[in-house]
């Protein structure tokens, strides 16, 4: 079974966004879950829609591109989620 990808959607400068990338590099790395980060500034010139629906809501985190939390990592659900993935 593969591995469930964890992206961190997040902005430059973004206080929240910082926590939770910490947050989500222990996380991902005990579950050797590979962790994408991605600044919808930067990513808005291919992808404008990306900035359009998730830019006031950052940090986002999506596992496999399906949203999962917003604002803050929701660290329960995230452990619950990524051991099930194991199983």
């Amino acid at each position: 079974m593969g591995s469930v990808v964890v992206t961190l959607l997040t902005r430059a400068g973004c206080p929240a966004c910082a926590r939770a990338l910490a947050e989500l590099r222990d996380v991902c790395a005990g579950y050797d879950a590979p962790l994408t980060v991605v600044d919808v500034d930067e990513a808005a010139a291919q992808d404008p829609e990306l900035r359009a629906e998730f830019g006031d809501r950052l940090p986002v985190v999506l596992l496999d591109d399906r949203e999962h939390s917003y604002g803050e990592v929701d660290l329960p659900r995230l452990h619950r989620d990524l051991s099930a993935e194991g199983t």
